[in-house]
């Protein structure tokens, strides 16, 4: 079940507003609605992926995701591609300019728990060289200790590296940690 819009409503948009005040429609946000019956799932991430088609999970939202930090985020992370509009949300987002040069990098898409509505979601990889990228942002611990946990389910170096050289300001931390960790 996908998010509904009034702009996207079959039914008239004043129908639209009657069933949310009679309780048939749910308000997510602010243009937003659901069935009031619809299964649970992530508003915020319905909210960023009706807002902008292009939204992607990223940084600790996305460590989360694959398990591997123990930080919990205040906001889902989004990145969306530099030079496009931030939009006005209603959820817990924090968006984040990516350029759009490497913005498809590493991107994959998943399907929001509870309905039929895809985000972006970048690989295990992508995340931990964005980290270290952000660190500033993120903090170093989480970068390292997120990479320490790949580490030691399997992941190879190599591939961490191969994306970092296409990411600016990403190798020589990345390095480092892979230096002190292996």
């Amino acid at each position: 079940m996908k998010a509904l819009t009034p702009k996207a409503a079959a039914e008239k948009r004043s129908a639209l507003y009657r069933g949310h005040a009679e309780g048939r429609w749910e308000r997510i946000g602010r243009g937003i609605y659901l069935p009031a019956d619809a299964p649970a799932t992530d508003w915020d991430q319905l909210e960023a992926a009706t807002r902008r088609p292009e939204a992607t999970i990223c940084l600790v939202s996305a460590l989360a995701h694959y398990d591997l930090t123990d930080a919990i985020p205040d906001a889902l992370a989004v990145a969306i591609p530099r030079g496009t509009r931030a939009p006005v949300t209603e959820g817990a987002i924090r968006w984040h300019r990516f350029d759009p040069a490497t913005f498809g990098l590493g991107r994959e898409e998943t399907v929001i728990r509870g309905s039929s509505q895809n985000i972006g979601l970048y690989s295990a990889e992508r995340t931990i060289v964005d980290c270290f990228r952000l660190r500033s942002t993120v903090g170093y611990e989480i970068a390292r200790d997120a990479t320490k946990e790949w580490l030691r389910r399997g992941g190879k170096p190599a591939d961490l590296m191969s994306l970092a050289l296409l990411l600016p300001r990403a190798k020589a931390p990345l390095l480092q940690a892979l230096e002190a960790l292996t």
